[in-house]
């Protein structure tokens, strides 16, 4: 049986997600054990209501554990899945709203650039803590980091404490496939994709069916629409032939061509408009075929209160 491990499980989609994939898979079924932690006992209970949820509905049979200790969770896992969110919406408003301040602009600031910065500085600390006990705990584990900014955690991880058992992992790949698969009219089951690359930037080498390239049907639909074709990514695919993985928000921090130019953001609609530094979108949808997109995301306000963290990845 296979103990998996999630340390931090606040956010329930992400934890949904991760669970829903593993209890679907047929070679798993009644020999998965799921131990959750987290240090907030009303985020655990409610995880553990949802991962209880999943498991019922998939007639998965897998042992579910609730672990306030982390190092009682932690000893014997075979994978441990990290989402360690280190100070929560109020640190998260002030990598916004300080780099604001000065005049930079930022969409996710999660992986680069100042507030990428700001959140691996208290993010690597937890990480480097939690690899030392995964060192002492259960060294043949794998620990998958769903955390940003994820390559300065990993780094951090292998040189302080030596544990190489690291990895990152990001739905943002099989979200694409899924994306294209769908614009183009086909079942994801019925398209071959190849996609390579580094963390929040790799590209789709191969988009394939019936052993022909799908990019000229993906081209015919981005000739239709005007929409489609303001987005970031889809610049990108034009520019290099190979379409980009990661949402238009990320990949617009990641390329000199667009923040640094209001003609660029006003015209992509990937720009910081509030000014507590909230963000903003052009176009949110995770599925186009058959009606209008759908905004999944709005402004934060300089009156607002309190406003939903930017999601993790988006698909457009």
């Amino acid at each position: 049986m296979a103990r998996i491990v999630f340390v931090g499980v606040g956010d329930v989609e992400l934890t949904r997600r991760v669970v829903s994939d593993l209890l679907l898979a047929p070679s798993l079924r009644g020999e998965l054990e799921i131990v959750l932690h987290d240090e907030n006992p009303g985020q655990l209970a409610t995880a553990e209501a949802l991962v209880r949820a999943l498991d019922a509905e998939a007639g998965s049979v897998a042992t579910i554990v609730t672990c306030p200790s982390r190092r009682r969770a932690l000893d014997g896992a075979d994978f441990v899945v990290g989402h360690i969110d280190v100070g929560g919406f109020e640190a998260t408003l002030r990598d916004f709203e300080i780099p604001h301040r000065y005049g930079l602009r930022q969409t996710i600031g999660d992986t680069i650039g100042i507030g990428g910065i700001f959140r691996g500085l208290r993010t690597i600390p937890v990480f480097v803590e939690l690899g030392r006990e995964m060192a002492e705990l259960c060294p043949d584990a794998w620990l998958l980091s769903c955390s940003d900014p994820m390559a300065m955690t990993g780094w951090a991880v292998q040189e302080a404490t030596g544990f190489t058992r690291f990895a990152g992992v990001c739905h943002a790949v099989c979200d694409t496939h899924a994306y294209l698969a769908d614009l183009v009219g086909r079942g994801l089951d019925e398209v071959t994709f190849l996609s390579a690359g580094l963390n929040h930037q790799s590209f789709v080498l191969r988009f394939e069916a019936e052993g022909r390239s799908l990019y000229p049907d993906l081209d015919e639909v981005l000739d239709a629409d005007p929409e489609l074709r303001r987005h970031v990514r889809v610049e990108l695919y034009r520019r290099f032939g190979y379409f980009p993985t990661q949402s238009s928000e990320h990949a617009a921090e990641y390329v000199p061509w667009f923040m640094r130019h209001s003609e660029e953001t006003a015209r992509s609609g990937c720009v910081p408009r509030s000014t507590c530094g909230g963000w903003a979108t052009a176009c949110t949808c995770t599925r186009r075929r058959g009606g209008r997109c759908r905004p999944a995301g709005r402004c934060w306000c300089a009156g607002s209160t309190r406003s939903p963290r930017p999601p993790r990845s988006w698909p457009c």
